[in-house]
């Protein structure tokens, strides 16, 4: 018993502490250094207590344009608000550590399919209004873009047919985010395939 909790406490200590992957899978490069910072700045910092209940489902590095890269941080959807209290804080240390790459956090939600005569059939239970793909999209939308909020936004029909959501944000988080919004353009189109663009539009008062 003794020896157990003593390989207990070592691998709070390894890399990969800090993250949980589904199904037993390694966790990859990115991963692995992520995890390893969340650990570091959970054992140096005042972020301590807020840090030993969090860990992350996967982190994912995407190129966002020439020579910008971004790391998206998958969390998981119950932990999602108590990662925001400290995200500010946590982004700013892990894109100092990570040579200024932005970094995003993004609840890791899983869309259910719409259900057919069959399946309808076969399962009693309604598909939840959260696990519908529009709803999942907006959800990614507003983590994206935390602590900046959704004000408005507008879907604009090209003259190719194709849609463009135009999203207007709260103007008191601009010099906060709007560095980042080519960041969350880039991010939002490689996890949904839509197009996005983000305002700070003036509203009158």
């Amino acid at each position: 018993a003794r020896s157990g909790r003593s390989n207990d406490k070592m691998s709070t200590f390894t890399g990969t502490a800090k993250i949980v992957k589904s199904r037993g899978q390694a966790p990859d490069e990115t991963e692995t250094a992520i995890s390893q910072a969340l650990l570091e700045l959970e054992l140096n910092s005042e972020l301590k207590a807020q840090l030993r209940e969090l860990y992350i489902h996967a982190a994912k590095e995407i190129e966002i344009g020439v020579g910008k890269k971004c790391i998206i941080l998958f969390v998981p959807v119950p932990q999602l608000r108590m990662w925001q209290k400290i995200q500010p804080r946590v982004v700013r240390e892990l894109e100092k550590k990570f040579s200024g790459k932005h970094i995003v956090f993004i609840a890791q939600r899983r869309i259910l399919k719409k259900p057919t005569r069959k399946t309808r059939i076969k399962n009693k239970q309604k598909r939840p209004r959260s696990r519908t793909l529009t709803a999942v999209h907006d959800a990614i939308l507003e983590d994206l873009v935390y602590p900046a909020e959704i004000v408005g936004k507008r879907i604009r029909i090209k003259l190719d047919s194709s849609r463009q959501i135009k999203v207007h944000l709260d103007r008191a988080q601009q010099n906060n985010s709007e560095h980042k919004t080519d960041t969350f353009t880039a991010v939002y189109k490689r996890l949904t395939g839509k197009d996005v663009i983000f305002q700070f539009p003036e509203y009158p008062a």
